[in-house]
């Protein structure tokens, strides 16, 4: 190690320092130059130097010797006596660093210097998402996005550039930018889509047609019940780009997206060939689509729900689930679920996401017993928003007082159950009653509702009877949809009351004064009773799970309800 001593001419005070090198080559140093200076004030006695027009510099270098210095160096750092000036005082001491003094006992105080593993987790940021494509543009991550998928239109052949004719309608376009998450709610991609502003379409002129079938939620559960029972595999599939697979009837004009537009035609438009997102016959379209493609497979449209494809041929069987652009797909074996999935990718851009995780805002985590369905996600999200995340927790949903005003394991499908039950003018502004039902194959809950009923009921029995008949309604079409999955019920449904009066009527044709002014398409709970359908039983309140519905419940009551 080499040290070099340096002496510094200034207009004030010659001051002496010492350069110590942070790394020393024998032939080169070619680290910045650091000094530490001791500042030594001129005596009285010395004249002052010139005054000059800049400070100069005058380094002399001396090797000294690797050997240790000797203890009284004349480099040392400690100034020489009666070196400040008279009637000078020492500099005070820098202030103690100031400490907490609040009463939270944190890691430092306790001297705890061991990391907490839990704090040690990856943390990543996300571009936030951009209203304006060309500030988007300016960002990688959403650069890229919208990259692939003009690209993706592009190849898809989606339009073609033609003059701008007069007196057509034109309809703008505009980037849309979502973040994609995973089921635990992490980033998984950036999403960019170009999209059509239907509100600038006119009616009869580039559009016509729009409605387009979704798969229900009953539908869903239903399907997964049978999925469960039977142990078949089960894929979430999604469909890329799914709109631009349709094909449009009408004529329609666009203006070019921006940020992207032909420098050598920029006052030409776009004309469609395909679909495109935003069209108010976009959807539509696609869905006609994939349907004429799947019967040329070999399905066939459900009666209760079109978007319910059904495969069935001897022993193999295949439910397709279509919701827009994502599929749920079970089949009998693994085999012919693989099968299906190679002739969907022939004819689109598929996507197999693997067993079914999250879709449509339900998490189903798959477990020893069955599919365990949650909405943690959307639950924590709802409580985000209306900041109540760090509230208590309550041990029922409904305040069993107040009374509001305007202001499971696997199991077989061999029976169909449903619970009924109302709460007679329980509003009190209008004095209407509140219905509602749930419905059970076997041990798992498929649907439910509760719902103000329409008009005014003049006994509770009414009520009940009133509530009875949208339970008869909803479980004969859950029937019909068994039947059409090739799993029909042999043993009829029950619907269980718990108002005597109520399962009276369902049985007997009784017309007595309380009761003729109701509607006769009301008593068709009658028909399905006779019919060997459907069996109105009556249940003691404490067993009846439609309660939790229609009105708030005892702490006691409701955990009985939820355990079991």
């Amino acid at each position: 190690m080499s040290e070099y001593v340096c002496k510094v001419s200034s207009e004030n005070h010659p001051s002496w320092g010492v350069r110590v090198p942070l790394f020393i080559d024998d032939n080169l140093d070619t680290f910045p130059i650091a000094f530490h200076l001791l500042t030594t004030p001129t005596s009285p006695q010395q004249t002052p130097p010139q005054t000059t027009s800049q400070t100069t510099l005058q380094a002399t270098p001396q090797t000294i010797p690797l050997t240790p210095l000797p203890t009284p160096s004349p480099l040392n750092t400690t100034l020489p006596p009666n070196t400040l000036p008279p009637n000078t005082s020492p500099p005070p001491p820098p202030p103690p660093p100031p400490t907490s003094q609040h009463p939270m006992v944190t890691r430092s105080k306790i001297k705890i210097v061991k990391a907490n593993p839990k704090y040690n987790f990856h943390v990543t940021t996300s571009s936030l998402i951009s209203k304006s494509p060309f500030h988007a543009l300016r960002d990688p991550n959403w650069k890229q996005a919208m990259c692939d998928e003009y690209k993706a239109l592009i190849d898809n052949e989606t339009w073609v550039l033609v003059p701008r004719l007069p007196n057509v309608n034109i309809v703008r376009s505009m980037w849309l930018y979502k973040h994609k998450y995973n089921v635990d709610a992490s980033l998984s991609r950036y999403k960019a889509r170009l999209v059509a502003s239907g509100r600038s379409q006119q009616q009869g002129i580039d559009c016509d047609e729009t409605f387009s079938p979704v798969v229900k939620p009953a539908i869903i559960q239903t399907v997964l019940s049978l999925v469960v029972s039977r142990e078949w595999p089960i894929h979430q599939l999604d469909v890329k780009n799914a709109f631009l697979h349709g094909h449009l009837t009408e004529t329609v004009y666009m203006h070019q997206p921006r940020g992207f537009t032909d420098s050598a035609h920029s006052d030409y438009v776009c004309l469609m060939q395909k679909s495109l997102y935003g069209l108010k016959q976009a959807s539509r379209s696609w869905f006609q689509r994939f349907s004429s493609y799947a019967i040329r497979a070999g399905f066939y449209h459900s009666k209760i729900d079109s978007s319910l494809f059904i495969f069935h041929k001897g022993p193999d069987t295949t439910y397709l689930l279509l919701y827009v652009n994502d599929i749920i797909l079970t089949a009998s074996s693994t085999l012919l679920l693989q099968r299906i999935i190679s002739l969907l990718h022939a004819k689109f851009a598929i996507k197999d996401l693997g067993p079914l995780n999250y879709f449509l805002g339900i998490s189903a985590m798959h477990t020893t017993s069955g599919i365990f369905l949650s909405q943690t996600k959307y639950a924590t999200e709802i409580l985000e928003r209306a900041k109540m995340l760090n509230c208590n927790l309550c041990r029922t949903p409904v305040d069993t007082e107040k009374k509001l005003g305007p202001e499971g394991s696997p199991s077989t499908t061999s029976q169909l159950i449903a619970y009924s039950d109302a709460d007679w003018a329980g509003c009190p502004a209008t004095r209407r009653s509140t219905s509602g039902y749930c419905v059970f194959v076997g041990d798992n809950l498929l649907t439910w509702s509760f719902k103000r009923q329409d008009t005014l009921s003049r006994s509770s029995a009414e009520a009940d009877y009133r509530g009875v008949t949208n339970a008869v309604d909803e479980t004969s079409w859950i029937r019909n949809l068994l039947r059409e999955l090739h799993t029909p019920l042999f043993t009829a449904t029950l619907v269980y009351c718990d108002n005597l009066s109520a399962v009276y009527m369902s049985a007997n044709l009784v017309q007595h004064q309380r009761t003729k002014h109701i509607k006769i398409g009301i008593h068709f709970v009658r028909d399905k009773v006779a019919a060997g359908h459907v069996r109105v039983l009556h249940v003691p309140s404490r067993f009846q799970y439609a309660d939790i519905f229609t009105k708030g419940l005892p702490y006691t009551l409701f955990t009985d309800f939820t355990s079991s």
